[in-house]
């Protein structure tokens, strides 16, 4: 467990970082954005922080592949029930809609290059989108932890 002035200190780093960074991305290309280590089980997952409503909107639109445990965990600032699409995106994905503390609220396939709407199903914090069947081949489902520094208690 993070202590609340630790997890406040590392939230304001990777702020720090993005607005350090600029908010300039160039038209139809994947975006870079720092990264933390997430942990299911005995899976080590590398995801990139999607933090503000802009680098939320981009996602993972126009990547050509993506690494087997390479994702990205969608930030919002309060709980609340979210919605995913895939236009622009062009691999296909699976979205884990997670709570405050990071426990699997609900699971969800999705197309690439499609509007078709994907909801959580109960408020969530976060939602953590990687390559298609990644978390079925783990037995990932609803009700288990994810862990990391973004879940640490406030």
């Amino acid at each position: 467990m993070m202590p609340s002035s630790k997890r406040g200190r590392w939230l304001a780093a990777f702020a720090l970082a993005l607005w350090t960074a600029g908010t300039a991305w160039p038209q139809g290309q994947p975006q870079d954005l720092p990264a933390t280590t997430l942990h299911v089980g005995m899976h080590n997952i590398r995801a990139q922080l999607a933090l503000t409503p802009e680098q939320r909107q981009i996602g993972l639109m126009f990547r050509q592949n993506m690494p087997n445990h390479e994702g990205m965990l969608f930030v919002f600032e309060q709980p609340a029930t979210q919605c995913f699409w895939m236009r622009n995106t062009l691999i296909p994905l699976s979205a884990a809609f997670l709570t405050e503390d990071g426990t699997v609220v609900n699971l969800v396939d999705m197309k690439p290059q499609s509007d078709d709407s994907h909801c959580s199903t109960k408020p969530v914090r976060y939602v953590l989108e990687m390559n298609q069947g990644w978390f079925a081949k783990r037995g990932v489902k609803p009700g288990a932890k994810i862990s990391g520094a973004p879940f640490a208690p406030r």
